[in-house]
């Protein structure tokens, strides 16, 4: 049964952009290296605050020409906005060093004045085959890249609570703080805005189950006949009811992210005037996955919104995340962002 219009009313809170951050020297883009790809990822999240969105969030890959270091760009977007939520969809765990991480992650977090929403996920199909291999990173054992990821998730954390685990040296180059000591600096509050890409209801029940938030992408695991929007609203009420099951105190988050753009002018009839599709998409991620790809919104706003309303778990999130073509330039995606906090987001309860 379709969502109503009530129901998305309740639930969107918050809507944000997501970036690729790609670069190429192909035709059109004008983000042709990786000083023009972060260069303007700064500048496309100041605008964004300056219209009156509510975070700019970045995907991370690794050997490949779009940002892959997040913990720099978030500082630097940190220094130069004052309200917007920063965060990333998704970090890849099978790459990180949970220690290093909770120390990158905490002083972005200080110098934004505590607004980092930090996405981490197992990862997906990379450019290389076991790329973390090269980061120095390898599986035990029997264990999985997946597993692998979900552990080092596990230590960052235990490492993001704050308590010492680590004995002082007896003879410290610099005076030390009574008791095991932590890693430093220390963002109290962040534990809280940890979130986990899940591509299955297992794994999101798993997520809820940490204390976890909730990030849920155009793509899922094919666990059903069902139409994307209304597996993924299947998804997010497994994680809801795990969370609920673990007995967290704290209301989660939850976010998806769309493919969405509002037909007002030429520009938006050339670049995405036959996009609009009605249809789902089923491919294979890697050998042993099927998954299920979402569509792509685009029409004029009033069919816009009625399009939206009718997706069930935009209405069953908290948080909408919209997936932005970066290559068009910071003026055109400004205008893309703008387009949908004007045109559509008022009817679907935003504000």
């Amino acid at each position: 049964m379709p969502v109503t219009a009530a129901r998305v009313h309740l639930r969107v809170k918050k809507i944000g952009f997501l970036s690729f951050g790609h670069w190429s020297a192909s035709p059109g883009s004008q983000t042709r290296s990786a000083s023009d790809s972060l260069l303007q990822s700064i500048e496309l999240a100041v605008a964004a605050e300056e219209l009156g969105a509510d975070g700019a969030y970045f995907r991370v890959h690794h050997f490949a020409r779009q940002l892959g270091s997040p913990f720099p760009l978030l500082a630097a977007i940190g220094a130069r906005t004052s309200r917007i939520e920063i965060g990333t969809a998704v970090i890849d765990m099978r790459y990180e060093n949970p220690l290093y991480m909770a120390e990158d992650a905490g002083a972005a977090d200080i110098i934004s004045g505590g607004r980092l929403q930090l996405g981490i996920s197992r990862g997906a199909p990379e450019q290389v085959i076991d790329g973390w291999r090269y980061f120095g990173y390898l599986p035990r054992d029997g264990e999985t890249g997946a597993e692998m990821a979900r552990g080092h998730a596990e230590v960052l954390l235990e490492v993001l609570r704050g308590e010492g685990f680590a004995r002082p040296n007896p003879r410290p180059m610099f005076a030390n703080p009574p008791g095991l000591l932590r890693v430093e600096p220390y963002s109290d509050g962040l534990r809280d805005r940890i979130w986990w890409g899940a591509g299955s209801r297992r794994t999101a029940a798993w997520a809820a189950e940490l204390g976890m938030n909730l990030q849920s992408s155009t793509l899922i695991d094919k666990e059903s006949d069902e139409p994307f929007h209304v597996a993924q609203a299947g998804q997010i009420q497994a994680f809801r009811d795990a969370w609920k099951e673990a007995g967290h105190t704290r209301e989660p988050r939850v976010s998806v992210s769309r493919s969405i753009f509002a037909l007002v002018d030429d520009r938006d009839r050339t670049y995405f005037g036959s996009r609009n599709s009605d249809t789902d998409q089923v491919g294979f991620i890697d050998e042993k996955t099927e998954a299920i790809f979402g569509r792509t919104y685009a029409a004029e706003p009033d069919v816009l919104i009625e399009q939206l309303k009718a997706d069930e778990a935009i209405g069953a999130a908290d948080t909408l995340l919209l997936t932005v073509p970066n290559q068009l330039g910071v003026d055109y995606n400004a205008h893309v962002i703008e387009s949908i906090l004007s045109h559509v987001a008022p009817a679907l309860g935003w504000r």
